[in-house]
């Protein structure tokens, strides 16, 4: 860069470098000041909600868009085991047709999704949620945990779950694995071939 040159975008790169300092210098001051109130029951401004709505959005929509579900996802034997796996691990939070909100439930903030109402998502990215959690909402990483097959069993589920009545509902966790132990396969080789 020549000295004219330089001397046209001087003004314009000194107002950039201090509109930078004045940005930064307001950011620490609210951060070191704990003016920002992270308590669950004090909800986001609206603007601070549709930032990070929208952040979390595209970012599941991203990070999902080369994952291929199962072609059996709709099989019988995937939405029972769904099933069991949902009501002992997931229903405390996202309830279920018939399930009334739990303390946990009422205390979360998001509050998590009700998963008995139809979601606008696709299965690749219920999955990658499953599998990975969300930050700042309690949503858990059960990938760290569970192997993919019994992930895609409970997407298997919640895709089915808003057409089912509580009655279904009841019925098909009643029918799922009795505990934990026997829906994770241990001792033995569950459906994905790994031993548990």
């Amino acid at each position: 860069m020549n000295k004219d040159t330089l001397r046209r975008h001087l003004p314009s790169m000194t107002f950039l470098m201090v509109t930078i300092a004045i940005s930064l210098s307001v950011a620490a001051a609210v951060i070191f000041s704990g003016a920002y109130n992270v308590a669950a029951d004090e909800p986001h401004t609206a603007a601070g909600f549709q930032l990070l709505d929208s952040v979390r959005e595209r970012s599941i929509a991203v990070r999902a868009r080369d994952i291929s579900p199962p072609a059996d996802l709709s099989s019988p034997k995937r939405i029972a085991i769904g099933a069991g796996l949902y009501a002992e691990m997931c229903s405390g939070c996202h309830l279920g047709p018939g399930v009334e909100r739990s303390e946990l439930s009422q205390g979360l903030y998001p509050r998590a999704p009700e998963l008995a109402r139809p979601q606008n998502m696709t299965a690749a990215e219920q999955f990658w949620i499953i599998k990975h959690g969300v930050k700042m909402s309690a949503m858990p990483a059960w990938g760290k945990t569970h192997p993919d097959q019994l992930m895609w069993d409970m997407v298997a589920f919640v895709r089915e779950m808003p057409s089912m009545s509580s009655a279904q509902y009841r019925t098909l966790v009643a029918s799922a694995p009795a505990d934990h132990d026997k829906m994770m396969g241990k001792g033995s080789e569950d459906h994905d071939g790994h031993m548990h």
